[in-house]
């Protein structure tokens, strides 16, 4: 079992890990812990077209429903959040003339024993930024958690 408590750190190891064996363990574990997982991909200049791919990858799989603001609300600000450092405090990656490709996750649980801590959402970001010119990007990583 994945400890309760430690969701983002659950979430940054998904977007760490790559794809195999390492990753599908992690997600059983969650899985059986309790918790609700969704990965993607993204690569753009815009980050309004990251927005979107989190919150669509979200809805897809079930993570939030599109009925509920407060849900939505919380994912934004996990991913804005999140998106603050991969862009080392900047969200507009286009009109620095920087581009991102990231591999992305998503964690929805209750982390906490206490039933009336709620739910929290967690989303974290791994890839690179740099100039658009392939090979003048280096690494990126962010993380952004909050309640919903």
């Amino acid at each position: 079992m994945f400890p309760k408590n430690q969701m983002g750190k659950a979430a940054m190891l998904l977007v760490l890990s790559g794809e195999g064996a390492e990753q599908d363990r992690l997600l059983k574990t969650l899985d059986e812990s309790g918790f609700a997982v969704a990965l993607g991909r993204v690569g753009t200049m815009d980050s309004q077209k990251i927005v979107a791919a989190v919150e669509t990858a979200a809805k897809k799989h079930g993570i939030i429903s599109s009925e509920r603001y407060r849900e939505e609300h919380a994912l934004y600000h996990a991913i804005m959040e999140a998106l603050m450092g991969v862009g080392r405090g900047v969200v507009s990656f286009g009109a620095q003339l920087r581009t991102v490709g990231l591999r992305f996750s998503i964690v929805r649980g209750r982390p906490y024993a206490a039933p009336d801590e709620g739910e929290w959402i967690a989303v974290a970001f791994y890839g690179t930024i740099g100039a658009p010119v392939k090979g003048w990007e280096h690494e990126a990583l962010g993380f952004g958690i909050n309640h919903i």
